[in-house]
């Protein structure tokens, strides 16, 4: 046999190139669906206008950090999260999945490619409530700047992985509508978004600051107004040392999104 035959044959795009290839089609889908479109841009904003006029939150944090903190929450719950549940289970039913996974694509490329316009859009989100902020005259120096990109990226990455997950018990599309409602209302009105936990009674804001959501709206608090869970002003070293508890919780769920992402998401409808 000839040295010629044992050759690897010439590989195919990069990993990047496959990535993009596949999010720039999923964009376009997106974009041609203005319901969904509509969904994704307005309701986060709308729900996140709420904060400042039902006056809601805590009223000896500024407006600014507030209404991002909010933006966060709201953006990764309702558009990151429930998004992405309702698109992996239309491709999967689809059988887009299925499909994408018999080519170059691994697995992780099919779902990160598919992920990549609602965590663009989530970002967008973010972004302009962030400008809006600033015109309004209410933004504010943050206290430590590492501490809201890495609750920012956290969550993202936490979200993507939970929706994920939540497609193993999630049969179409529509029924996302129920099957999201636990994790959907119990980090809504738990996580800190709307509500501080300093006003709810010690035993059920022990078990709130373990939920999904509030970590990362912890370590927001932190890093924007310099503020703990329940109210305390920190700085310096005591600012990070107040982080070591979020940062942990975030840790734990990313784990268990992981694990439960990977062992129950399914490529296929099941028949």
């Amino acid at each position: 046999m000839s040295t010629a035959t044992l050759e690897r044959p010439t590989t195919g795009p990069s990993r990047i190139a496959r990535v993009r290839s596949l999010a720039t089609a999923e964009t376009r889908l997106l974009l041609r669906n203005r319901t969904a479109l509509v969904n994704s841009v307005v309701l986060p904003l709308l729900l996140v206008a709420v904060v400042p006029v039902l006056g809601l939150g805590d009223g000896d944090t500024p407006l600014g950090p507030l209404l991002m903190q909010a933006s966060v929450g709201i953006t990764l719950i309702y558009l990151t999260y429930y998004n992405l549940v309702t698109t992996y289970v239309a491709r999967r039913e689809d059988l887009v999945l299925q499909r994408m996974r018999t080519g170059e694509l691994t697995g992780t490329e099919v779902l990160a490619a598919t992920a990549a316009p609602t965590l663009l859009v989530s970002i967008g989100q973010i972004l302009v409530v962030a400008a809006g902020v600033l015109v309004l005259g209410e933004w504010t120096a943050p206290a430590d700047v590492v501490l809201p990109l890495v609750a920012v990226l956290g969550g993202v990455v936490l979200m993507v992985l939970l929706a994920a997950a939540s497609t193993s018990f999630t049969r179409t599309p529509e029924a996302a509508q129920i099957t999201t409602l636990p994790i959907v209302l119990v980090n809504t009105a738990l996580s800190g978004i709307l509500y501080p936990l300093s006003i709810f009674p010690e035993a059920l804001a022990t078990v709130a600051r373990s939920l999904p959501v509030t970590p990362v709206i912890e370590l927001l608090q932190l890093g924007l107004a310099g503020t703990t869970w329940d109210g305390e002003v920190v700085s310096g070293g005591e600012l990070w040392s107040s982080a070591l508890q979020p940062l942990a919780v975030l840790a734990a769920w990313i784990v268990v999104g992981a694990v439960v992402a990977a062992k129950g998401f399914r490529w296929a409808p099941r028949r």
